[in-house]
């Protein structure tokens, strides 16, 4: 259900909606480029969190600033959002953003499939530290998003991975913040890590790609899954068959902006203004009310992050 139109920040006015320099490309049925941003849905009767973005990431024909972009998303019922590193320059930005509004929380890490190249380089120790530095900010209060990624990265390249992951578990543990795992084809290897290294006091599986046996894995562990707008894809029965098992107080929301964008906007750009059309998918496939759905997954998020004030 749509309320209105793209959100002010997010138009396209005056161009033709083809991608900029660097913008992600899709094209429609005549070849051309269409990144349009969706219109916004109806907003949400209780508000809620995106548990993972990008703001730093330019996708589609506009540049929305962070103010711009959460005023859009507090218009449509989603107060706040946990803004995400990925690398070095990313993380910094993450620290940034804490300091130019209340309304984000952060974390910081090295993404996995960066984490070879760094090894090779002789920087990944280096690289580790500074993440550790920046993870002192006080809203800063994941360590993410980290894991293993086994679809971009080789069997060369995962030793480095792992050794990463294990750093990055150890960092969140000596800190005592949350761990948010990117988890690519590697679902079996990263249980195993979490369960040898020890795994922290909060995992979240970050945009959750598992079946009902991992589902039902994160619950005996009380590891919570962040569902994303692969939720609302065609052929994701696998999310919806995981989210039907879930354990209800350990399933979270996110957009992953600005990517995985949800039915039937697949392919254009996400952005936090858009979590609600995930969080109706949820609602119907788990036949829930609304309002008690939206306040668990607030309540959760805090559980997880803290509060935002």
């Amino acid at each position: 259900m749509c309320s209105s139109e793209v959100p002010g920040p997010y138009r396209n006015d005056s161009s033709d909606g083809r991608a900029p320099s660097g913008g992600r490309t899709r094209t429609d049925d005549g070849g051309r480029r269409v990144l349009a941003y969706p219109p916004a849905p109806e907003p949400l009767p209780v508000a809620v969190m995106d548990n993972h973005t990008h703001l730093d990431f330019q996708d589609g024909p506009v540049q929305v600033s962070i103010g711009a972009a959460l005023d859009a998303a507090e218009s449509v019922g989603v107060k706040g959002a946990v803004q995400v590193g990925t690398d070095l320059e990313s993380s910094r930005f993450t620290v940034a953003a804490l300091d130019l509004d209340r309304r984000l929380l952060g974390a910081v890490a090295l993404h996995p499939n960066d984490a070879p190249e760094l090894a090779a380089a002789g920087t990944l120790e280096a690289a580790l530290d500074d993440i550790e530095s920046l993870a002192a900010h006080p809203r800063v209060r994941a360590i993410g998003e980290t894991g293993l990624d086994y679809f971009r990265t080789d069997a060369p390249g995962r030793p480095d991975q792992r050794y990463s992951f294990g750093r990055h578990i150890d960092i969140a543990k000596r800190l005592d913040l949350a761990l948010q795992i990117h988890d690519r084809d590697a679902h079996q290897d990263v249980v195993a890590t979490l369960h040898s290294e020890g795994a922290p006091e909060t995992v979240v599986f970050h945009c959750f790609s598992g079946d009902e046996d991992l589902a039902r894995i994160c619950n005996d562990n009380g590891w919570y899954m962040s569902f994303a707008g692969t939720l609302t894809f065609k052929n994701a029965d696998n999310l919806r068959r995981a989210l039907a098992v879930a354990d209800p107080a350990l399933v979270l929301v996110e957009t992953d902006a600005p990517f995985l964008t949800p039915h039937p906007f697949r392919g254009r750009p996400n952005a936090s203004y858009l979590v609600p059309y995930t969080v109706r998918a949820m609602a119907s496939e788990l036949d829930a009310d609304l309002s008690e759905l939206c306040g668990r997954l607030a309540a959760n998020t805090e559980a997880v992050y803290g509060s935002w004030d």
